[in-house]
């Protein structure tokens, strides 16, 4: 983080004790959303207060929010289906362990 925004408060040490929104199908495609237009330099970094142009990365973002839209149009298949629940019981079990 520069030193300008240390100063001011505007990088990540600012938000530390904010609290984060709720988690809905919304927020989240919203995350990707802002993720994709920081990376395509229409907004600033959060933590270095940059606009950055990183296309590699706004693709990325904007091909996920694209596999969501397919996904819940056309569904999942078993093998994708599995795997989703196999990792979030593995992360939920995870984070269980990490934040007793």
């Amino acid at each position: 983080m520069s030193e300008d925004n240390k100063k001011c408060g505007c990088g990540s040490e600012y938000f530390k004790d904010m609290p984060l929104p709720e988690v809905d199908f919304s927020t989240f495609v919203m995350s990707i959303s802002s993720s994709a237009l920081v990376h395509l330099g229409e907004v600033a970094d959060p933590d270095s207060g940059q606009n950055v142009f990183a296309p590699h990365l706004a693709k990325q973002s904007i091909d996920i929010l694209g596999m969501l839209q397919d996904k819940i149009k056309n569904g999942l298949t078993e093998d994708e289906g599995r795997l989703l629940c196999d990792l979030l019981s593995s992360l939920r079990m995870k984070y269980v362990q990490k934040t007793k």
